[in-house]
């Protein structure tokens, strides 16, 4: 016997069919609670347009909430609504009077009335929480409310409708039996923390599919809702090790690399203030520009402007590449960013362009950007982030800054070596009375590679790699010492 699917709708809504594993199941009678301010209204308005037509039209009845003109005041400012369509593929129908002089009885059998004049193929009810206790209700308000919902449901499956109840709810009254009845809920929050405010939606049920569990970060924006996915669907992608590798764009570096980054590798490179981390990603960049392959940065400690004109300062022009959207510079610095909003705008620039290659500068400034309620889990974070791009067939090339320890050793902070396939390092060190930089290849996974000290500059044509630190001893401590030579059979010592 042939399985047999559920027939699903779209959602319009960005981001929510991937979550809800697919779609929303047609004929499906569904929650959307939550506290006030989280979009709940919005997204079934949202979810009604997408599905609306002339002959199974969109019907949004609101109650004591507000009325149908306020409710299309504000909701024309979205891009999704569609002024033309209401009247025809779009009802609208305030049952105020209903609710504040008769029965919830009465309530239905309006509700029933509408449906059987217009037979919609969506119906939204926004709010039926202020149904608690119409006048003249004999009942306890919850059981009244119960029930009036359960008949609801019944009357709603009958006329194959698909329904969205739309209700406020605190967290703990997830119990409510009322949640019972719904083949789905969707559940709106709002996490504050100081001065930042993350929506988030969660998936609490959805009868006949397999949602992603979790929460899932939500922002409002001009054109409605848009959620983003806290696993991001993954491309298969074979892992790149058998093809050729990828310049680093640095004369001798490649050498040191056993012929350079193994394609679809997470590089990370860890220096201090001033050593040019911003300069060696810049040229890895442009060495893909070169052999013809397109490629994304994400900045979020400086304007794009600023990355582009030091980088022309190098004598690395990206200006052409640009126009030819051959690369993207994104800007990621609002201070109530998400993980989720970083890898979908990070995602579509790499889809849109073709982008082999990813610059993320810097992972200092990517925790500093996120809203303090993602920063707990900033390692996590970190972890969906690499293994999302890398999924999508990149090579990804972070930087971040380091602090130095009082015994030499260097310090991220983040504990990142755990999902980077390469580690690079760079140092100051003081040689002679000068301040000089120190470049090494920490690791390379699956990969041969050199373990010397190498002194490198920033020159006006980019990063210079120089002479190998092979006679010094300490150089970790940031005090290296010269090695003494052991003298000749049979010498004096003495030139």
């Amino acid at each position: 016997m042939a399985e047999r699917r559920v027939n699903t709708l779209r959602t319009g809504v960005p981001g929510l069919d991937e979550v809800l594993g697919g779609g929303l199941p047609e004929l499906s009678f569904n929650l959307v609670a939550g506290g006030p301010g989280t979009g709940k209204t919005t997204l079934a308005m949202q979810i009604l347009f997408t599905n609306a037509t002339a002959e199974r039209p969109g019907l949004f009845l609101t109650l004591l909430g507000e009325t149908s003109l306020k409710l299309l005041r504000y909701q024309q400012e979205f891009e999704f609504f569609d002024t033309g369509r209401i009247g025809s593929e779009v009802h609208v129908l305030n049952l105020s009077e209903q609710v504040m002089s008769g029965t919830l009885d009465q309530v239905l059998e309006r509700i029933v009335a509408e449906v059987d004049r217009l037979r919609p193929g969506v119906v939204a009810i926004d709010s039926f929480r202020t149904l608690a206790r119409p006048r003249g209700e004999p009942e306890h308000p919850d059981l009244a409310l119960e029930r009036f919902v359960q008949r609801l449901a019944l009357h709603l499956t009958t006329w194959d409708v698909t329904s969205f109840l739309i209700g406020e709810y605190a967290e703990q009254e997830l119990r409510n039996p009322v949640f019972t009845v719904a083949d789905g809920i969707l559940w709106l929050s709002q996490a504050v923390d100081r001065n930042s405010v993350v929506r988030k939606l969660q998936v609490i049920k959805m009868r006949g599919m397999a949602p992603m569990p979790g929460l899932h970060t939500s922002r409002i924006t001009d054109k409605g809702v848009q959620v983003f996915p806290r696993i991001p669907e993954r491309t298969a992608s074979p892992r790149a090790g058998d093809g050729p590798r990828l310049s680093t764009g640095i004369a001798g570096l490649d050498e040191m690399m056993g012929g350079g980054i193994q394609r679809g590798d997470s590089v990370v490179l860890a220096g201090p203030t001033g050593s040019g981390k911003t300069t060696f990603a810049a040229q890895f960049v442009a060495a893909g520009l070169r052999q013809g392959e397109a490629a994304v940065i994400a900045v979020f400690e400086e304007h794009p402007e600023q990355f582009l004109g030091r980088a022309k300062v190098l004598g690395i022009d990206f200006g052409e590449a640009i126009r030819r959207d051959k690369l993207r510079v994104i800007y990621l610095r609002p201070l109530d960013l998400s993980v989720d909003e970083t890898l979908q705008e990070i995602r579509e620039a790499v889809e849109q362009t073709g982008a082999t290659r990813v610059v993320i500068d810097s992972i200092s400034g990517f925790e500093m950007a996120l809203a303090p309620t993602f920063r707990e889990d900033f390692r996590e974070s970190l972890y969906r982030l690499a293994g999302t791009l890398t999924g999508l067939g990149v090579t990804i090339y972070s930087t971040v800054e380091v602090v130095e320890s009082p015994n030499g050793f260097l310090f991220t902070g983040y504990r990142v070596s755990f999902l980077t396939d390469v580690v690079l390092s760079q140092r100051y060190v003081e040689i002679e009375g000068e301040l000089r930089k120190v470049f090494l290849v920490v690791k390379m996974r699956g990969s041969g590679h050199s373990s010397e000290f190498r002194l490198y500059e920033i020159t006006p044509d980019g990063v210079l790699l120089g002479e190998s630190l092979g006679d010094y001893d300490g150089i970790t401590t940031g005090v290296p010492v010269r090695r003494l030579r052991s003298q000749p059979p049979g010498g004096t010592g003495r030139g």
